[in-house]
C-alpha cells in the first residue's frame, strides 16, 4: 500500500464528517432566497482546499452566483490540469417523500443520504482530499492543478459564458477533468465521450378574437387546435424521421468504430422498456435504441395547450393553441441553425386561416463530442481498469452539459469525465444519497489519475 493510500485509510471518518457539513449547507441556486447558502458553500470549499495545501484560492463574481478558484503550479515541464466541479444543489420539493430532512445528513447501509450527496458534493470533495494525501505525503504533485467549482450548474451555468470569456488565461489549461458525472455500476466504469445540446422554441397559433360557439362557427374559419396537429403531424414521419428541411445536413454520422463501442454498451429491450412501462420502443428508422439514445438528434413535443380542459362538454371553437418543442442535437449541429430551420419549415406548412407565430427561445446548448481515442481517455481509461478490474465502456448521453462546450470555445481544451456516480442513487429526486464505497473509490481514483495524467502530451489535451 502506497503512502497516500494508507492517508487516505487513516483519515475517512474525519473525510466523511467533513462532507456531512458540505451537506448541510442548502445550497440551492435556483431559489433566490438560498442565494447566501451558495455563497457559504463556496466559502466552505475555498476553507478545505485552503486545508487541502491548494493555493492562491478566491471567490470569483459572476452575475449571479459565484465560482471558487484555486491552484497549484509547481511542477515546471508538467501538464496543467483543471477540475471542475459545482457545489449548488437542486431543490428538495416534494418534500413529504423524503425519509428524513434533505440538509440532515445521515449514513446508513454503506450510503450518506442527503440533497447533493451524488449531484455534486460527494463527487467533487473527492480531488481536493486527494490532493491533500498526495501533498501530505510526497511533499509534491506531479502536475500542475487548477480547480473551477461553480455554484450556478443546477440552472444551466447562465453567467459563466461570459465569465469565461473574461477569464480563459486564468483557467488555461491543457485537460479538463469533471468531477461531476458517473459510473455505469459498482462494477463496470464507464467513459462519457458525448453529451447532446439544445435547442428550444414555441408555436403560438392565433384564430379569432375569441373563443366561440362551435355550431354558429364551426366548419366556417380555421380551428386554432386542428392547424396546431396539422403542424405537428408534418415535423416527423410516422416512424420517426424528422422531416423539417436541412435538418439533418450537419449531422455527423456514426462511423462502424462508433457502433461497435455503442454496441457494447449493454442493453436489454424488455428491461428498458418495463422500467418505464411502455409497450414498446420507437424512433428514427436504421438506428438501434441506444445509438437512437447516444447519437442521434430528436424533436420532441414537450407540451401543447388550447381550448377547453375542464370536466364535461363545453361545444367551443378555441381562439387559441399553443405548443413548445425542444431538439437534442448531436456534433456538429448548432442551436441558432436549427431553431431558424424549424421556424422556416413551420412558416411554410402552416395551414392558412391562422396567425403562426414561433418564438426561438435562447435556452440552448451546443453539442459536445470526444474522440475515444483521445489520449485523455487512454489514460482515464487505465485508471478505471486498474479500480474496477474491467476495461471501461465509452458512452454517450442524452442530455446537455453546457460547461463542456465552453471548455472547448474558450480554452480549446477537451474535458475527461472522472467521477462516481450511479444512476440509482436518487440525484435531483428525493432521498439522495451517495455510495459511501464510491466515495473512498473516487478519492483512490483520483490520486491514480493526477499521477498518471503527468505522462499527458500538453499538445495532445485539444
Amino acid at each position: 500500500m502506497s503512502n497516500w493510500e494508507s492517508y487516505l485509510a487513516d483519515n475517512q471518518d474525519r473525510f466523511l464528517e467533513e462532507l456531512k457539513d458540505f451537506l448541510r449547507i442548502p445550497s440551492i441556486s435556483s431559489l433566490p432566497e438560498h442565494a447566501n447558502d451558495v455563497l457559504d458553500a463556496g466559502k466552505w470549499v475555498t476553507k478545505r482546499m485552503a486545508s487541502a495545501g491548494i493555493e492562491n484560492i478566491e471567490i470569483l463574481p459572476t452575475d449571479g452566483h459565484p465560482v471558487v478558484y484555486g491552484d497549484w503550479l509547481h511542477a515546471p515541464n508538467k501538464p496543467t490540469i483543471l477540475i471542475y466541479g459545482h457545489f449548488d444543489v437542486q431543490p428538495v420539493d416534494p418534500l413529504d417523500l423524503w425519509d428524513r430532512p434533505p440538509f440532515e445528513p445521515e449514513v446508513k447501509d454503506g450510503r450518506i443520504y442527503a440533497r447533493g450527496a451524488t449531484d455534486d458534493k460527494g463527487n467533487m470533495l473527492t480531488p481536493i482530499l486527494a490532493v491533500e494525501a498526495l501533498l501530505k505525503t510526497e511533499g509534491t504533485l506531479p502536475v500542475n492543478l487548477k480547480f473551477l467549482f461553480e455554484g450556478q450548474e443546477e440552472i444551466g451555468s447562465p453567467d459563466l459564458p461570459p465569465f469565461m470569456a473574461k477569464e480563459a488565461e486564468r483557467f488555461a489549461c491543457d485537460l479538463v477533468v469533471s468531477s461531476d458525472g458517473g459510473q455505469m455500476s459498482e462494477d463496470q466504469p464507464v467513459l462519457l465521450v458525448g453529451t447532446k445540446g439544445l435547442a428550444a422554441l414555441e408555436i403560438h397559433i392565433k384564430g379569432a378574437k375569441s373563443d366561440l360557439h362551435s355550431g354558429m362557427y364551426g366548419g366556417t374559419i380555421q380551428n386554432p387546435i386542428h392547424a396546431l396537429a396539422n403542424i405537428i403531424s408534418k415535423l416527423r414521419s410516422d416512424d420517426g424521421k424528422i422531416l423539417v428541411d436541412g435538418f439533418y445536413d450537419d449531422v455527423v454520422d456514426l462511423s462502424e468504430k462508433d457502433r461497435e463501442l455503442i454496441s457494447a454498451v449493454p442493453y436489454n429491450k424488455d428491461v428498458f422498456i418495463s422500467k418505464i412501462d411502455v409497450p414498446e420502443t420507437f424512433g428514427e428508422p436504421g438506428y438501434s435504441t441506444v445509438e437512437r439514445r447516444f447519437a442521434r438528434p430528436t424533436l420532441e413535443l414537450n407540451g401543447i395547450w388550447g381550448g377547453f380542459q375542464g370536466d364535461g362538454v363545453k361545444t367551443v371553437l378555441p381562439s387559441e393553441a399553443h405548443a413548445k418543442i425542444t431538439c437534442r442535437l448531436v456534433a456538429n449541429q448548432h442551436p441558432a441553425k436549427i431553431r431558424d430551420l424549424l421556424q422556416a419549415y413551420i412558416e411554410n406548412i402552416a395551414p392558412p386561416g391562422v396567425t403562426v407565430d414561433v418564438i426561438q427561445q435562447q435556452s440552448q446548448a451546443l453539442p459536445y463530442l470526444m474522440q475515444s481515442d483521445h489520449p485523455a481517455n487512454m489514460i482515464g481509461g487505465q485508471v478505471l481498469t486498474e479500480l474496477y478490474g474491467v476495461e471501461p465502456l465509452f458512452v454517450r448521453t442524452g442530455g446537455s452539459v453546457p460547461i463542456y462546450e465552453l471548455f472547448e470555445t474558450h480554452l480549446k481544451k477537451k474535458c475527461l469525465t472522472f467521477a462516481f456516480g450511479l444512476d440509482d442513487e436518487n440525484l435531483h429526486a428525493p432521498n439522495e444519497f451517495f455510495r459511501l464505497s464510491s466515495f473512498k473509490k473516487a478519492q483512490k481514483g483520483y490520486c491514480k489519475l493526477i499521477h498518471a495524467l503527468s505522462n499527458l502530451n500538453p499538445a495532445e489535451g485539444s
